[in-house]
């Protein structure tokens, strides 16, 4: 139930994760197109979207704890620093990807600010946070406390990172800093909790291989996932309803 030095029940949660947002993304899909009259952005699906995030964004957040602590056993100081720093870079890389193929496909929406773009900030960001350790509890809820205000206000594009829009934006992935790097944040101060220096320091039951293997298998291959299953929901949406949303 586990690979190497890997935590099973990390991977599952983010299997977990993954599965709900493919999910997601099929309903949000089968609105957007006209396919089915669901509606993916208010009531029971939205909600399950901010779930779907919460979760995702929590277990980055408690992944970055047990990296860092295993990477601070080789690495330190500026080192350990650029290490997460160029992970952040090359995640928030593959945002820009996301950001030129929708801006392609979709011309009005497209994603300016999504939710990878958002975890290479946050990744980039979080050696400025592992000191905090348990305290990034408190400054998480502080940063979802603060975003009704910075959300609320108005303002030029380049500040679409922080929450703050111009004026009849819209994007069909939006993930701003305020409030979702709080999510990573309360994550990070979970991690420094329950997986101090990168151990896990509470006890769990085995669970069947039937439930954990493909959870594990999903959550392994995350990134690649996210990066593959949009494509192939529209694919697959095409062969069964024949509606031409390519």
């Amino acid at each position: 139930m586990s690979s190497g030095s890997r935590l099973w029940e990390i991977d599952c949660a983010r299997g977990i994760a993954i599965l709900m947002m493919i999910v997601y993304h099929t309903v949000f899909d089968l609105s957007f197109f006209a396919i089915y009259p669901v509606d993916a952005t208010t009531g029971f699906w939205r909600y399950f979207a901010y779930c779907t995030a919460s979760l995702f964004l929590l277990v980055v957040g408690v992944s970055l704890v047990v990296s860092h602590a295993r990477a601070a056993t080789t690495l330190a100081g500026l080192p350990l620093a650029k290490k997460f720093v160029l992970r952040g870079a090359g995640i928030f890389s593959l945002g820009l990807l996301v950001t030129f193929a929708t801006w392609v496909y979709l011309q009005q929406g497209f994603v300016v600010f999504g939710i990878l773009h958002l975890i290479g900030v946050s990744v980039a960001l979080s050696p400025l946070f592992f000191r905090f350790g348990r305290w990034n509890l408190v400054i998480g809820i502080g940063c979802i406390a603060a975003a009704p205000v910075i959300t609320g206000m108005s303002g030029p594009a380049f500040l679409l990172p922080l929450g703050i829009m111009p004026p009849g934006f819209t994007s069909v992935d939006y993930t701003p800093l305020f409030p979702w790097l709080g999510m990573v944040l309360i994550g990070l101060g979970l991690g420094s909790i329950l997986y101090a220096g990168g151990i896990r320091q509470f006890s769990l039951c085995p669970l069947p291989d039937f439930f954990v293997v493909p959870l594990t298998f999903l959550g392994r291959h995350s990134l690649l996932i996210y990066l593959a299953h949009q494509p192939l929901i529209i694919l697959l949406l095409w062969l069964a309803t024949g509606t031409p949303v390519l």
